[in-house]
């Protein structure tokens, strides 16, 4: 029997880490193989391009080299990682997936078509089974992400731009109820944990 993709989501600060985590200890106490990841990464080729993607160049990084970049490392960790645990039954976690560049470039206003074309080249066929959009207002997400002292060029961004994302965030959860749940994401993160367990007893 396949595996479950299983992803979570949303915006800086928004604790998806923290919950990834915590849905893998779920799901492995109920007796399934769970393998951990994230995006950009996952694997060695994905993971070296996720220090081109993160890094704060000099020259800066026109939205069209950010997402071919994000689609180049997707593209790597579907191949050599995430499909074949899938296909031996194990169940995918997923820190950040095909939502987020939906979020983060369609944000920057990369055309909601050439998103469309590189998703079906790079990941044909393996979408989530279910995704968990950690949602928080911007400015609190931002403050949260600061405050953990390790910073990348997305933390760095301007209100604004995480308003968008948030935007699109919830835009894809409303478009896609079978898949998506927002998850509260400004309270504990016990608190978001007793959440998604009770979406996690109902979905799975």
């Amino acid at each position: 029997m396949r595996g479950r993709l299983i992803t979570l989501e949303g915006g800086e600060g928004s604790g998806k880490s923290t919950q990834a985590r915590h849905v893998r200890d779920w799901l492995q106490a109920r007796g399934r193989e769970v393998v951990l990841t994230r995006e950009p990464g996952g694997t060695p080729l994905a993971e070296a391009v996720r220090e081109l993607v993160l890094h704060r160049w000099d020259e800066g990084m026109t939205p069209a080299t950010e997402l071919l970049l994000m689609f180049a490392a997707r593209a790597a960790h579907v191949h050599a990682l995430i499909e074949p645990a899938l296909a031996r039954g194990a169940d995918v976690v997923c820190d950040r997936y095909i939502d987020s560049s939906h979020a983060y470039q369609g944000a920057r206003g990369v055309d909601g078509v050439h998103l469309a074309a590189l998703e079906a080249l790079a990941i044909p066929g393996t979408m989530p089974d279910l995704t968990l959009v950690l949602d928080l207002p911007p400015d609190l997400g931002l403050e949260r992400a600061r405050a953990r002292g390790v910073g990348n060029r997305f933390e760095d961004e301007a209100l604004a731009y995480m308003a968008r994302v948030r935007e699109i965030f919830l835009a894809r959860a409303r478009q896609a109820p079978q898949r998506c749940v927002v998850v509260d994401a400004s309270v504990s993160a016990e608190q978001v944990a007793a959440a998604i367990d009770a979406v996690l007893g109902a979905r799975l």
